[in-house]
């Protein structure tokens, strides 16, 4: 059990059979009356945020978020193929689940699963990854004072946006929780 007052960011708890995970919260003493904490919530479900104040003194038990290890196979239409290493078993999910968290992950690369009571909620990918340039327009030299960018589309197929140097064929460093160009490898 964690009470309102030991609240911490990243903290994830159950409330009202509702598993959220703390994203910001507040101390607040005001001069008059009981001090309170205010909270912003993330349901780790649906994503969904949500404000709320609480009483330091209230309690509510932490959830436990498994964050499992696996290999992502392969796509077949609208699932999604993955397999955990160690014990080689498989599991599919869902273009619903998966979100856009694949927009980068090529097949065989690695990535957290996460679920709670055994319902996958989500896939994290990693947080960098590197691929090739499939496709990108010709750069200009010398067009770089303005820090220009152009669209490339790399080899999952997602678009970034890149300077002006970066060929066809280049290898990125790419910060998929931004989806920004980071440097050439």
């Amino acid at each position: 059990m964690i009470s309102a007052g030991d609240f911490r960011n990243g903290i994830t708890l159950e409330i009202d059979g509702i598993v959220v995970q703390i994203i910001e919260f507040q101390h607040v003493k005001p001069g008059k009356g009981a001090a309170f904490v205010r909270t912003k919530l993330k349901n780790i479900i649906n994503g969904g945020v949500i404000e709320k104040t609480f009483r330091p003194t209230e309690k509510f038990p932490a959830a436990r978020i498994d964050r499992v290890e696996m290999q992502y196979l392969y796509s077949d239409g609208d699932l999604f193929h993955f397999m955990n290493t160690e014990t080689y078993d498989q599991i599919a999910l869902n273009q619903e689940t998966i979100g856009d968290a694949l927009k980068f992950v090529k097949e065989n690369e690695m990535v957290k699963v996460c679920s709670y009571n055994g319902n996958v909620f989500a896939v994290e990918a990693p947080l960098f990854v590197e691929l090739e340039v499939t496709d990108t327009e010709p750069g200009f030299k010398g067009d770089t004072a303005t820090g220009a960018t152009k669209p490339a589309t790399v080899e999952t197929g997602a678009v970034v946006y890149v300077p002006l140097f970066v060929e066809t064929g280049d290898k990125l460093k790419i910060d998929t929780r931004t989806g920004e160009y980071l440097s050439r490898v």
